[in-house]
């Protein structure tokens, strides 16, 4: 039973994930971690569902790792630690790889592991005056279990700056920097949230989880032969889907496809 984690449908084919502690401003623990871990591994195995939306209560997205936490893990050994950095190192693993796209909603603070969370959705809509901040070397650590997915996200160049500064970065920064897609009001975020949601489940959703697969699997590759024939392939197979015949049939037919 989830105690740090909202969970909601909010219909046949989106679900909610909020983080659920308001009080500490959305911050995890080793609780969060592994109800999150748990959350994406069912809802991106459910064959009905076609977006998950993750969000926080209250006034923050995610301040980073709780107090209370960061405090017993001060007396951890180096083994402990090392076991505690892998249980995160999976939970963001497991959002990245979940085959269904994650919208992030974010608004207020979003600081340190929050950045990591939002670097692994697919999509990233913003409220105006919130900041992220990797506040990670100003207590003399380093952003490692998320670096990969920030630096693919954030970019190369920018984080070099904000690893090591530990500076906040505003909405709209993050936005030229090419980290958030959408940047609204906050009375308008949930808006801009639901437009994405039904672009997304107006697809193919076979197709949606092909595409993010796809942009997984080439980004940073080099365009040789092998690259070449897998791509030929992957058009091919869709091509010759049930669904791919279907939007084909339905965009030249001049109707809608049978999934919408």
């Amino acid at each position: 039973m989830t105690t740090t984690l909202d969970i909601r449908r909010s219909s046949a084919h989106v679900a909610e994930v909020w983080l659920n502690r308001p009080e500490v401003r959305n911050a995890f623990n080793d609780g969060v971690i592994a109800e999150l871990t748990d959350a994406f591994r069912t809802l991106g195995a459910d064959p009905a569902l076609r977006v998950i939306v993750l969000g926080g209560h209250g006034k923050a997205f995610c301040a980073g790792a709780d107090l209370a936490w960061m405090r017993a893990m001060a007396g951890y050994g180096w083994e402990e630690n090392r076991a505690d950095a892998q249980r995160l190192a999976d939970m963001l693993w497991t959002i990245y790889s979940c085959p269904l796209p994650v919208v992030g909603r974010i608004h207020g603070d979003c600081y340190a592991g929050g950045v990591g969370l939002a670097a692994v959705c697919d999509v990233l809509v913003a409220a105006e005056g919130m900041h992220f901040c990797l506040s990670e070397a100003r207590l003399g650590l380093l952003p490692a279990t998320i670096g990969p997915y920030v630096v693919k996200a954030l970019g190369a160049q920018a984080s070099r700056r904000y690893f090591v500064t530990a500076e906040r970065f505003s909405a709209q920064q993050a936005h030229a920097l090419g980290f958030v897609h959408e940047v609204a009001a906050p009375e308008a975020l949930d808006a801009q949230v639901a437009a994405i949601v039904a672009a997304l489940v107006a697809n193919g959703p076979a197709a949606v989880k092909a595409c993010k697969a796809l942009v997984h699997d080439v980004a940073g590759r080099p365009i040789d032969a092998a690259l070449r024939d897998e791509t030929a392939r992957r058009i091919a197979d869709i091509r010759a889907s049930d669904e791919g015949r279907e939007g084909v049939a339905a965009f030249l037919g001049k109707r809608e496809p049978g999934w919408k």
